[in-house]
């Protein structure tokens, strides 16, 4: 249930890829639509996978968006009139993001982001973890882990067939042709740290 619509929020939509974040995010944009409320969809200019206007789900579900290279640039395009807004693959802006979308939510905008909570190599990616925490909602999607059927919490990365090393970009932009999505048993990171590997 939530809060007073008159009151401002966090929604925060996290968890590996492919396990339907745009698509949860696009079906609540699509509801407040329908209740016509004035939103702005925006994306990180940087995600150009599938469009370069529109948020586009793995399912080519989709709706018209606001690309933007920096968080600060969210304020060029929204004003007192807009009720929410919704944010794909945060995880892509910078840092600034966490205090603008709290900002716009003392403003009593309804905010909505959907975002990876881990990077590749199984680690809090970024600034996401500010994020779960300052939301008064939190939405933790899986996926379907592709070795074993299991629910998939991670992201796989594979560089010619082979797991991607630790030490390896975090970001690099791709879909089912660089990434899987793995469960925790499933899930390898060449040459990653493990400070307990002989303890049990």
């Amino acid at each position: 249930m939530y809060l007073n619509q008159k009151d401002g929020w966090i929604e925060v939509i996290s968890g590996p890829m492919f396990a339907g974040k745009t698509e949860e995010l696009l079906r609540r944009v699509k509801r407040l639509e329908y209740a016509r409320k004035n939103i702005v969809v925006f994306k990180p200019l940087i995600d150009n996978r599938f469009s370069e206007g529109e948020v586009v789900s793995h399912n080519n579900n989709r709706t018209k968006s606001v690309n933007i290279s920096k968080a600060i640039d969210i304020f060029k395009y929204v004003d007192k009139t807009t009720d929410v807004v919704a944010i794909d693959e945060v995880q892509f802006l910078d840092e600034e993001a966490v205090s603008i979308i709290e900002y716009l939510a003392n403003q009593k905008k309804r905010v909505i982001v959907s975002g990876l909570d881990r990077d590749f190599r199984g680690e809090p990616f970024s600034f996401m973890p500010k994020l779960l925490s300052i939301a008064e909602y939190v939405t933790k999607l899986t996926a379907i882990c592709v070795k074993c059927g299991s629910p998939a919490t991670r992201t796989q990365r594979m560089v010619n067939g082979k797991p991607a090393k630790y030490n390896d970009p975090i970001v690099l932009i791709g879909a089912e042709e660089s990434y899987e999505a793995r469960c925790r048993s499933c899930h390898k990171v060449y040459k990653k740290p493990r400070p307990y590997k002989d303890v049990l």
